[in-house]
């Protein structure tokens, strides 16, 4: 006997990605899509009205992104699981996510079996933790170093650190985040100013020295 359907809203800007994920859970007797929606600002509107058992809510979308979204969604529904999943890798952002209060961490590459595990134990109460997450959780519980610098800065400021260390100018950063240009200087000396640094180069050469891109 099956148990109870397990209603699932996926938070993707491509309708593709969500048509995909769709596919994968209807394979299931026990989740179902109950609902879709492209932004941060959506999803928040949505959950005020509906109810869902799961979001699985991905990191880079126009305007409020995931790692926003999630710290709002936790603020209106801290009970509600919230499955992040992503194209980024666990090195960048899965850490910060987690301590935000994401229920699990999924790359985009997963396999859709590990999409339909991780959806049923975040329901159960549990986290759900790949791997080699697992290890990397391990190895910066047992560091003896100082935190990373990098977590010093809020979620939009890593963000746009990301984006600029992976080699994307303002103007392309600004427009897949809806900002202004002007707005992602003003990071971007925040940023900066925050890590001690006073031009991009040294960003990236920080950035890939700490796994981040």
């Amino acid at each position: 006997m099956a148990s109870r359907l397990i209603r699932v809203i996926i938070v993707d800007d491509h309708a593709v990605v969500r048509k995909g994920i769709s596919q994968i859970l209807e394979a299931t007797e026990d989740i179902i899509v109950t609902d879709e929606a492209s932004s941060g600002d959506e999803l928040l509107a949505k959950i005020q009205n509906y109810k869902y058992d799961v979001v699985l809510l991905d990191i880079s979308m126009p305007g409020k992104d995931g790692l926003i979204t999630l710290r709002e969604i936790k603020q209106m529904k801290s009970d509600l699981p919230v499955i992040i999943f992503t194209v980024y890798p666990e090195e960048q952002y899965a850490i910060r996510v987690l301590k935000s209060g994401a229920a699990g961490y999924i790359n985009k590459q997963s396999e859709p079996q590990e999409i339909i595990t991780a959806i049923r134990r975040v329901v159960d109460g549990k986290k759900y933790i790949s791997p080699s997450l697992a290890d990397l959780l391990a190895t910066n519980v047992s560091s003896e170093a100082k935190a990373p610098l990098h977590e010093i800065l809020s979620d939009r400021e890593f963000q746009v650190m990301c984006y600029i260390a992976s080699g994307k100018t303002i103007t392309t950063i600004a427009k897949e985040l809806g900002l202004s240009v002007n707005t992602i200087s003003t990071y971007r000396i925040r940023i900066l100013e925050k890590l001690k640094m006073k031009t991009n180069a040294e960003l990236t050469h920080y950035a890939i020295k700490n796994g981040l891109v």
